[in-house]
């Protein structure tokens, strides 16, 4: 079994709800929730005319290869009624991997750690709750150094 930490993201409908559809959707896949953030609304990131977001991270355990974890992950997205839409579009839910056990892959399907997770404080705030203490395998820091960089960088600190 495999640790993997996905980020979770709504902001169409009943947004809050929609994560917890979410959640039981991984566990009806066989998942086991090891540890759930609370729920962070935030401003929209990359297009700013939109409603805002609840943004979370799980902690989960796995048996599902990284592959197969984001064809889970990107038909349980389908399955909430998630449609295509414009690059950091709105969104019914959004499942990102933000990291699998310390695995580094960078192909044409996939990369973990996800390649924007440093950079985004709904990411990082959500993810600092549940595991501060992680190491970013790229970047050699625990999360809660990456957030603290982040605020820091944008004055929040």
């Amino acid at each position: 079994m495999s640790i993997a930490y996905i980020g979770i993201g709504s902001n169409l409908g009943d947004r809050r709800l929609n994560c917890i559809k979410a959640i039981e959707a991984l566990e009806d896949l066989g998942m086991h929730i090891l540890k759930r953030s609370s729920m962070h609304e935030t401003k929209p990131w990359g297009m700013a005319d939109q409603p805002k977001f609840i943004n979370m991270a799980l902690e989960v355990e796995t048996g599902l290869a990284p592959i197969e974890l984001l064809r889970a992950l990107k038909c349980i997205e389908k399955n909430m009624g998630r449609k295509p839409e414009p690059r950091w579009g709105p969104r019914v839910i959004d499942l990102d991997i933000l990291l699998y056990d310390d695995l580094i892959l960078d192909d044409d399907t996939l990369v973990i750690p996800h390649p924007h997770m440093h950079e985004r404080a709904f990411v990082l705030k959500p993810l600092s709750e549940i595991a501060p203490e992680k190491l970013h395998p790229l970047l050699l820091k625990k999360i809660r150094v990456l957030l603290h960089d982040l605020q820091q960088k944008a004055g929040l600190h």
